[in-house]
């Protein structure tokens, strides 16, 4: 029997220029005394979560500051976010300022100080035993500044585990942010890099979620069994379809001018809707080949990140084989990945045919910067089985993906990433 019900959820959302400034008045409608702010060393540096802090603090809050954050997250920084919380607490909500580091990183603060056990108790199986919270979590307020993971909108914190050099997730409704406080003015201070990686964060999640396997398509399920993540839907491809054609029109501007606003603009908008979108629907290829692109990187330093380690970033990760993987998947809705294209490129002549998507793609990754493919990131045909391997243990991804997926399968995706161009 075929599924019939498709789900939708959501945070609350603020959108604008100063809607961060309005941040305390926020956590007091929710109760809020004591909160605790989590950023990290390059967002504190910008001056946004202490002026945050001292505007919550102002309306009789006290704001306690963690702000080691690590971008790109382990289980190891993030245990040590979790013992500060835990030493420095009670809190009665939890305030992320920053990228999808910070708010993945608040998820699991939140997750784990309010119920037993560690972090490996929640992860995603097979990495980990998956459990569900027994106990409700804390209002969480989320405040992007970079524009892309849609974290502020979804039910997932992200990391590495570094023992298994395994990049995976904890999944569930619970971690959802109460409040997604989105002020594109926050990301003016975002190097091109940065807003050219979290960018195709943004189009992938959109790409995805609007490719993804159709709800109904899944076998039914019994309520207990219903997950965040159903498959594309008619109220996530809404989302999908307007951020699309949002980046179309300012992605290659906010890259190329960090200042001009209305396009910082579009593109906050564009992460928000994407969010909103793949926060449903669910992501598949791209995504899951990334967690072991970021997982395994060895010497890599892209320019505007950290040179203190190397980094393959999770939006340039689920970039390099955005093109084969859409290649791939093209056979299962042929229309869907053509209208996909021309929402990118509406006033081209794209034709029809597999490598339409693609091009699309890779015309704008080089545009903006990207490397071109998984060798310019030091990964070779030796690395091949190790990324397939990876792969495979995001199940959870693979599953939303529109055709079933054989290591073979990824391994002809990995191959065919090494260049684009």
């Amino acid at each position: 029997m075929s599924e019939t019900v498709f789900t939708y959820a959501a945070p609350a959302l603020k959108f604008g220029r100063g809607a961060a400034d309005e941040v305390g008045h926020d956590l007091l409608g929710y109760g809020a005394r004591r909160v605790l702010l989590v950023t990290d060393p390059g967002v504190a540096a910008t001056g946004h979560p202490a002026r945050i802090a001292e505007q919550a603090t102002a309306r009789g809050l006290q704001v306690t500051t963690y702000d080691r954050v690590h971008v790109e997250p382990t289980d190891a920084s993030m245990a040590d976010a979790i013992a500060f919380a835990r030493d420095a607490g009670p809190f009665d909500a939890i305030l992320a300022v920053g990228g999808g580091s910070a708010i993945d990183t608040a998820k699991a603060v939140n997750l784990l100080t309010t119920n037993p056990g560690e972090l490996m108790d929640y992860i995603n199986a097979p990495v980990g035993k998956a459990l569900a919270p027994s106990q409700p979590l804390l209002p969480l307020v989320a405040v992007p500044t970079t524009t892309g993971t849609g974290s502020e909108s979804t039910t997932i914190c992200v990391l590495d585990v570094l023992s298994l050099k395994v990049k995976t997730g904890i999944s569930h409704v619970a971690l959802r942010p109460r409040l997604a406080v989105v002020d594109p003015s926050l990301t003016a201070s975002q190097p091109a890099m940065v807003t050219a990686a979290s960018g195709m964060d943004i189009l992938c999640h959109a790409l995805e979620s609007y490719t993804a396997r159709w709800y109904a398509d899944f076998d039914a399920k019994q309520p207990e069994q219903r997950v965040p993540y159903c498959g594309a839907n008619p109220i996530a491809d809404m989302w999908s379809e307007k951020a699309l054609s949002l980046l179309a029109g300012a992605f290659r501007a906010a890259v190329r001018d960090g200042d001009d606003t209305l396009s910082r603009e579009q593109m906050a908008l564009a992460a928000t809707f994407a969010g909103l979108g793949f926060g449903n629907a669910g992501v598949h290829i791209p995504h899951a080949n990334a967690y072991p692109i970021a997982g395994r990187v060895r010497s890599y330093r892209p320019e505007g990140y950290p040179a203190d380690e190397p980094i393959v970033p999770h939006g340039m990760a689920v970039s390099l084989t955005a093109p084969e993987a859409f290649r791939f998947t093209f056979d299962a809705d042929p229309g869907r990945h053509l209208r996909a294209a021309r929402l990118l490129e509406p006033d081209a002549d794209l034709g029809e045919g597999a490598d339409v998507l693609p091009g699309v793609l890779t015309r704008l990754m080089r545009d903006i910067g990207i490397p071109n493919g998984l060798a310019e990131v030091g990964y070779g045909e030796a690395d091949v089985e190790p990324l397939v391997d990876g792969a495979l243990k995001q199940q959870r991804l693979l599953a939303t993906a529109p055709r079933a997926v054989a290591g073979e399968d990824l391994a002809a995706v990995f191959r065919g990433s090494m260049e684009h161009w």
